[in-house]
């Protein structure tokens, strides 16, 4: 297998093709929307470790970092399990309907069909560590939820169209996020 090419894309470095690599997170590409314009609605600013041409095909592995009170998106439940480290901060994970206080070292593992989404919690970042398997028949369910709600992070009607359902929210944008100096690897 040969080694990718990392290419600079104005916020990091991201593979210009199949193959092994290795980048430092500080060195890899970003995207961020927390400068919603508009009206629009922030979803936090992540690492993907890969790029929009070169996706991993089995599985999505990226680090998300919310600022307090910013959940990473809305409640979901995917066909497809997945998997959440806690790396630093804090954040609340509401799942099922309930509601928990997640700090550095927690795990939580989503098996297929389990609404969840995570919200900024404490006085600075939070950045965890995302997992998921990914296949061609991948479904999300983006359902209606009181609780999410209360977060700014409830579909506004039930739907199964990310489109859809992320019709108010800012599009990311290849940038760093502002308070990159305050992130653990800074």
């Amino acid at each position: 297998m040969p080694e990718a090419r990392l290419d600079d894309s104005g916020s990091g470095l991201a593979p210009a093709g199949d193959g092994w690599f290795v980048v430092n997170v500080r060195d890899a590409e970003w995207l961020t929307s927390e400068t919603a314009r508009g009206g629009r609605r922030s979803s936090c600013s992540e690492c993907a470790f890969e790029s929009q041409k070169f996706e991993f095909p089995q599985f999505g592995i990226r680090l998300h970092v919310l600022e307090p009170g910013e959940p990473n998106g809305l409640y979901h439940a995917e066909n497809q399990q997945e998997a959440f480290l806690v790396l630093s901060g804090e954040c609340r994970l509401l799942v099922e309907g309930g509601e928990r206080l997640l700090r550095p070292w927690d795990f939580f593992h989503s098996p297929a069909g389990t609404e969840h989404i995570f919200v900024g919690a404490g006085d600075g970042p939070c950045v965890i560590l995302m997992a998921g398997a990914r296949s061609e028949d991948w479904q999300v369910l983006y359902p209606v939820s009181e609780l999410a709600a209360r977060y700014a992070a409830s579909a506004e009607e039930e739907t199964s169209d990310p489109d859809h359902a992320y019709l108010g929210f800012e599009p990311s944008r290849r940038e760093r996020p502002s308070y990159w100096d305050r992130l653990p690897w800074a």
